[in-house]
């Protein structure tokens, strides 16, 4: 993973972290352990709330329509991934 990769999925991992209030630190959020369920424990209340502040952050919509949101919202690595491509800002 480049540099500026790493440096993105911090940011993201500070994002989630902060958003949603959680007891760990952004460095404690695994890469690959699933966002949903079992992994970070969230729910679709804070997807919509991660999916609020990535809009805000990164000027583009991640809509609750997307028939691509399982896969966008597997993992932090994920939705990283698709951050640096749809991102304006």
């Amino acid at each position: 993973m480049s540099d500026a990769s790493q440096e993105l999925q911090s940011e993201v991992a500070g994002l989630i972290a902060s958003a949603l209030n959680l007891d760990i630190r952004p460095d404690e959020i695994k890469a690959d352990a699933p966002l949903y369920g079992e992994g970070l424990g969230l729910d679709s209340i804070d997807i919509l709330e991660v999916a609020l502040v990535v809009s805000k952050r990164f000027g583009f919509q991640l809509r609750s329509d997307n028939p691509d949101n399982g896969q966008i919202f597997t993992s932090l690595a994920s939705l990283t991934r698709h951050i640096a491509a749809h991102r304006t800002k």
